[in-house]
């Protein structure tokens, strides 16, 4: 095993095989993965701020076997925050917590190609800072027809008086985030409010979305997973890599940018990459900063 030690942020970090291909169908390595979370560390840091990390580890590629890692492993350096979360069996598990450019370094060493994190902070476990409609698509739909939904769903919640932002998911599907950032918010509240927006989509557009978490319920429909809203879940960071074949993105989209893809029918243009990702902040900015910053409380239904 080839080791370099390099120092990051004043902290020394120990990285290892940067020669290795991560991503065999286009030979992306793992320095290229090391570099792009160095360069997208201004954007994605605000996100994973004292958030309970789960690392999705691919030591061998994404084309390998790969484990999620909850507990925070014991080799840690001592600077790596983490955060002590209760479990709905008992107990607590120690998670690590990426709260700068050296921590992210050394987890994205751990070939953690994907970060997910709660919708809770560690120090408020039970607080939900955000709610998240999860849109996966059964085939034959895919991420034009989520894309509709997504569409459907901010015009529904904007006659709410709600403000959303939308992300690809870097899979198949999309992401809707309705920000909130109220101490008084609870998961029972998400839970209960996604739900049954979930349900009357599925009542105004059969043909199109389900509520239903049944596999045989979402073959050609959009299914809104409402269940995410929970404190025992997580979700795929915003600008974190995902495990394709290619080093594709969880990265925001403008709504009028989604409208336009949706428009012309291009799903391929719902996709983005690390290097698109790098040169759309470089002009756009975090398109996800509202998710951190904009208060809202949600209405009863």
């Amino acid at each position: 095993m080839s080791r370099t030690l390099v120092e990051v942020a004043g902290r020394k970090v120990s990285l290892s095989n940067l020669e290795k291909i991560l991503y065999p169908a286009c030979g992306f390595t793992k320095a290229q993965v090391l570099d792009y979370f160095r360069r997208i560390a201004p954007h994605i840091l605000p996100h994973l701020k004292d958030r309970p990390l789960t690392l999705k580890r691919y030591p061998d590629g994404v084309a390998g076997d790969f484990f999620y890692e909850k507990r925070c492993p014991s080799h840690r350096p001592s600077w790596v925050d983490t955060a002590e979360i209760p479990q709905g069996g008992g107990g607590r598990v120690t998670f690590c917590v990426v709260n700068g450019l050296a921590a992210l370094i050394w987890a994205a060493n751990l070939a953690s190609l994907e970060l997910h994190v709660p919708l809770a902070r560690g120090p408020s476990p039970a607080t939900p800072d955000f709610l998240v409609f999860d849109l996966d698509p059964g085939e034959p739909a895919g991420i034009l027809e989520c894309a509709r939904v997504a569409l459907i769903l901010r015009e529904l919640l904007s006659r709410m008086g709600l403000a959303c932002c939308v992300k690809t998911s870097g899979m198949k599907g999309l992401h809707v985030y309705v920000p909130l950032n109220r101490a008084e918010t609870t998961f029972d509240d998400t839970k209960t409010f996604s739900k049954t927006v979930a349900g009357i989509l599925q009542k105004h557009y059969p043909d199109l979305v389900t509520a239903i978490m049944a596999k045989k319920e979402r073959t050609a429909k959009v299914f809104i997973n409402w269940s995410q809203n929970d404190a025992s879940k997580s979700m795929i960071c915003v600008y974190s890599l995902r495990a394709r074949d290619n080093p594709l993105v969880s990265c925001p989209l403008a709504w009028d940018e989604l409208e336009k893809k949706a428009a012309l029918g291009d799903p391929l243009g719902l996709q983005v990459g690390a290097g698109d990702t790098l040169g759309r902040v470089a002009t756009k900015g975090d398109l996800f900063r509202e998710v951190l910053e904009k208060r809202q409380k949600l209405p009863h239904l």
